[in-house]
């Protein structure tokens, strides 16, 4: 059966009750504007009386009045239209509800408070009207040909965000974004769109912020961003050539206004509770069922110990604010905005500060024909990484492994005050660890950029853009003489460890565009672009390491200290240092043709060259043509009151991916061993790769067919797409032939990739007048991926495997991938059961059953798949006067997940380490080794209520505050799931999806407080 989890009972009922009240709440206004008001209460006889109601409409945009709109009664017969002036009168009673319907424009609901109504209507057109960033450039959203998603501001998810990636998080669909490891504030936000398109190449979006192709989002920060546009299709994507297969993110930060100086102030604070914890034994379930119930006395070591609960930072507090002042005049504007960020994991030592700011500032001049617009931003981070990861970087975090495998009878600390150390296997105390050692880094990131537009004609002009992105960041590490593996009896004598690693990452872009915009009759619209692009990348480090520290008073400032320099018996010092670089050049263009705002066609071709390909393959063409039909703007339409909208796409575009490492077509050398010359003995250089002079991008070719519609006066808008991508030339390393080949490896162009899927994305207002308007957003999507071509006649490969499962037990890889296979399937062995000693018992081919001894690869086959089929998502913002409440729901669907905690910590053959209740339970009967089979695969299928919001715009009457909003946030409140670990929401972005790790990072609720203050 499904199950709703939280932090505990007490939570769980508050939020399912809070989310009654939410439901009844919606309901009764629901109900209520169903009926007249008068229906819904006795109204005394003064007031019941009929009276001559008087009103004017206008556009609310331009001021203008309307004529021949329409004003009703809400639930009775009675209605008149405005005349020439935009007047009207009709017979109405306090309390009534109007209607005020004209075509092209929003119907609004206004309840009768007097005698006189003031109504504003909003065109349907600014919908139609509204900007959509693009490639390059901007589109009116109704001239859009391809499959572009736009979320505004408003829009954004609310709460602290630790990636601004995340304020989109379920807003876009087909745009999968995932944190694996929770609200770690140090870990990486995955994004992948309409699914996996490379198996070594890039698969996450492009991300291009202000123009800069490949900025960082360090960069950009929560009240910052204007818009995040996504272009989801090859037509769209082609602009951006060998980076556009994984789709491109376009972000905009907001932009200073001329008018009276303004200031701004944003800051919120949140704290973070554990959602749940593993159900592992405590120390007197351990005493009941190990130490007595099967007779080992030697495993109680006498204390009671909750490690979980001694690693959790119950104390964690994260605060975030951004100062911002913006203003200008006729001919400049400018907006600065200095932020600072203190984030703070549910986990001990694990944190990162930060401060930085963005300056953005524009001015015209030579009578409003040349612009400049300059960017400036800057941000400095110091990370606590100790807690929440391993020193090696990766992403499992031991600590909490500890927490579940560690004898829950096994102290802190020893007799003598010291850090207790138990022996067993894959022990290690964290406690320790955290005390006695550090990792650190320190970061600084750098953006700076500039246009310069010159409008040469009304219809043309010519513009140049350049940037400089920087990135660079300290690594320190350090091992105190107390540590535990450097301990006396270790190879490091008793004495410390220390590391550093510098990193330098930097690029440069050259940008130069013509511009041009002609409409000829009134009918026929022009765009054009042409442009060139350059862009120069380049990365370095340098680390060393060094040991035989005697004293811990210097740490890791001082290295030549350290006497493994001398002392051959102690580990090896470290060195190393590299650099590498990269080039990227582009000619490309795009046309846009309009005609009567009926039928748009774009058409896209860049020429690009990159130096990570072959001499043979150093360029390649990326083109695009889609096509729109606004078929609601034919004469023939004259269903306008119920279909406003109706319009088909079609799209097809090539674009590629060049998102592979440095210098793989080329020949590099490597060191190999020492040559005696003359007493001395010189170092060696060798082949250290095969050149492949034919290396190419790979190519992906993607249709899309959509439809954009409104209904109902744009009550119901939405848009519905359907693609087919084909990604060819995949890259891979495959085995070369030698000799005639110097290495045994070499990387060619041969798979192929299958992406096929459907979107949904639908916004509606069930509810909207002048105190109540309910919003409600859909987005949805089904997608499937598969390998068709894995092998060519000379490059050969059976099949991939990913998924390495951990030791103990040498079991393999959980996933493999060959031709007409599924991205993310499982292959292992098929559970038959158990015998009468308890052994495993599995499914031969032949269908008999078998011990594991007894298996062998022929019997294995594939039993499930950890990527998700479906994505959905359902946001409700309902605003009642100067409250707002939005209640966000997330999931996934139908797709597995390997429980490997459960594979290891449930089996009783896990002592005398500490095992999970289901080792007594679920699992009682087991008395075997852990085994890999499909016993451990469950559905992973979720639904999150991921987000609500209730806020309040506080109404002022002061000179000095503009305005003032107060919110307060609870993220991650539930999961209905019938997954029995911690959380179903896992890695599913890479070719190792659906596998939950054992070293798990504690997922949360957050709750946050916030303030926005308008001065």
């Amino acid at each position: 059966m499904p199950n709703i989890y939280s932090l505990n009972r007490c939570r769980t009922g508050f939020v399912r009750g809070s989310m009654l009240c939410f439901a009844l709440l919606a309901c009764h206004y629901g109900h209520a504007e169903s009926r007249p008001y008068r229906d819904a209460a006795e109204i005394t006889a003064s007031m019941a009386q009929q009276q001559t109601i008087t009103g004017t409409v206008q556009n609310a945009t331009t001021g203008d009045p309307l004529s021949g709109v329409t004003v009703n009664v809400k639930g009775e017969d009675v209605a008149t239209q405005t005349d020439g002036a935009g007047n009207f009168e009709i017979a109405a009673e306090i309390g009534d509800v109007l209607q005020i319907r004209f075509i092209g424009f929003s119907t609004q609901e206004i309840t009768v408070r007097g005698t006189t109504v003031q109504v504003r209507l909003t065109s349907d057109e600014e919908i139609l009207d509204e900007v959509v960033v693009v490639g390059y450039g901007t589109q009116r959203r109704k001239e859009i040909t391809s499959a572009v998603a736009s979320v505004k501001e408003e829009d954004f998810n609310r709460g602290g965000m630790r990636n601004p990636m995340e304020l989109v998080q379920g807003k876009v669909a087909g745009l999968n974004i995932t944190r694996a490891q929770g609200s770690n504030p140090n870990s990486a936000t995955n994004i992948q769109l309409r699914g996996m398109a490379s198996m070594k190449g890039t698969n996450s979006p492009l991300i291009v912020i202000d123009g800069i192709p490949g900025g960082n989002l360090d960069l950009v920060k929560q009240g910052d961003i204007e818009s995040i546009d996504v272009l989801k299709d090859g037509s769209a994507a082609a602009i951006y050539g060998t980076r556009g297969n994984g789709g491109v993110i376009l972000v905009t930060t907001k932009k200073g206004k001329a008018g009276t100086p303004q200031f701004e102030y944003l800051t919120y604070g949140q704290t973070e509770v554990v959602n749940r914890r593993p159900s592992m034994l405590n120390a007197t379930q351990f005493r009941e069922k190990v130490v007595d119930g099967l007779n080992r006395p030697s495993y109680d070591l006498g204390s009671d110990t909750d490690l979980y609960n001694e690693l959790i930072n119950k104390n964690n507090f994260s605060h975030f604010h951004n100062f911002i002042a913006s203003g200008g005049g006729e001919n400049s504007t400018y907006r600065a905005s200095f932020n600072y960020e203190q984030a703070q994991g549910i986990a001990k030592s694990n944190s990162k500060d930060q401060f930085g700011g963005r300056i953005n500032f524009n001015q015209t001049g030579l009578n409003d024909r040349l612009t400049l617009s300059a960017n400036i931003a800057a941000n400095f981070s110091k990370a606590d990484l100790l807690g929440g990861r391993k020193d090696d970087d990766s992403e499992n975090v031991p600590d909490f492994e500890q927490a579940v495998q560690r004898n829950p009878t096994a102290p802190i600390y020893g007799e003598d005050g010291s850090f207790y150390q138990t022996q067993e296997f894959n022990n290690y105390n964290p406690m320790s660890r955290l005390a006695h050692r550090l990792n650190d880094r320190n970061q600084q990131t750098f953006s700076g950029d500039a246009r310069l537009k010159y409008q040469i004609l009304e219809e043309l002009s010519v513009s140049a853009f350049g940037s400089y992105v920087r990135d660079n960041w300290n690594d320190r590490q350090y091992r105190s003489t107390e540590d535990w593996d450097q301990r006396l009896n270790s190879d490091y004598q008793g004495m410390a460890y220390a590391y550093k690693r510098n990193e330098l990452n930097w690029t440069k872009t050259f940008e130069s565009t013509i511009d041009y915009n002609k409409t000829f009759n009134d009918l026929h619209t022009i765009t054009g672009l042409l442009g060139y692009s350059y862009q120069y990348a380049t990365a370095e480090w340098f680390d060393m390491s060094n040991n035989g520290f005697t004293t811990d008073g210097f740490l890791d400032w001082n290295f030549g200290s350290g006497t493994a320099l001398t002392n051959d018996q102690l580990p090896r010092p470290t060195m190393g240092s590299f650099k590498e670089d990269n080039t990227l050049i582009a000619f490309f263009g795009r046309v846009n043709y309009n005609y009567a705002d009926k039928y748009f066609i774009t058409a896209i071709l860049r020429r690009e060259g990159s130096s990570r390909f072959g001499v043979n393959n150093k360029w390649g063409n990326f083109p695009a043509v889609s096509a729109g039909w606004n078929i609601s703007n034919e004469e023939f339409f004259t269903n306008k009151e119920v279909v406003n909208d109706l319009k088909l796409r079609v799209g097809y575009g090539v674009t590629g991916n060049q998102g592979i490492p440095n210098y793989l077509s080329l020949i590099t050398l490597g060191t190999g061993g020492v040559y005696p010359q003359g007493g001395v003995y010189y170092q060696t250089y060798g082949l250290s790769r095969n050149p492949n002079p034919d290396l190419r991008w790979e190519q992906k070719a993607e249709t899309n067919i959509g439809v954009d519609f409104g209904l109902f006066n744009n009550r119901l808008t939405g848009a519905l797409d359907v693609y087919h991508r084909k990604t060819s030339d995949l890259l891979y390393e495959y085995r070369a032939q030698q000799p005639s080949y110097g290495q045994s490896t070499i990387w060619y162009n041969v798979g192929e990739v299958v992406n096929k899927g459907i979107e949904l994305q639908l916004s509606g207002s069930p509810i909207r007048n002048d105190n109540v308007h309910w919003q409600i957003d859909f987005t949805g999507n089904y997608q499937q991926n598969e390998l068709t071509k894995l092998s060519s006649d000379v490059f050969q490969s059976d099949y991939l495997e990913f998924g390495g499962l951990p030791s103990p037990g040498n079991l393999g890889s959980a996933i493999r991938l060959e031709e007409g296979g599924e991205i993310g399937s499982f292959y292992g062995k098929r559970f038959a059961g158990y015998d009468d000693a308890g052994k495993w018992l599995f499914y031969k081919a032949d269908g008999s059953t078998a011990h594991a001894g007894d298996m062998n690869n022929d019997d294995l086959t594939y039993i499930g798949n950890g990527v998700p089929k479906f994505q959905a998502s359902l946001g409700n913002r309902v605003s009642y006067k100067g409250f707002d409440l939005t209640v966000f729901l997330r999931g996934k669907f139908k797709y597995d997940i390997l429980n490997t905690a459960d594979m290891f910590f449930g089996n009783k053959k896990w002592l005398p380490n500490n095992v999970l209740e289901s080792a007594f339970g679920k699992h009682d009967q087991l008395d075997d080794d852990p085994q890999y089979s499909d016993y451990y695969l469950e559905n992973g299928s979720f639904v999150k209520i991921d987000n609500v919001t209730l806020g309040y715009n506080v109404s002022l009457k002061s000179e000095h505050v503009r305005n003032l909003y107060v919110y307060l946030t609870a993220r991650n409140l539930a999961t209905i799931t019938s997954y029995s670990g911690l959380d179903p929401e896992l890695q599913d972005t890479g070719f190792d999806a659906g596998i939950d790790s054992r070293g798990f990072y504690p997922r949360t609720q957050s709750w946050s407080f916030g303030v926005n203050i308008g001065f």
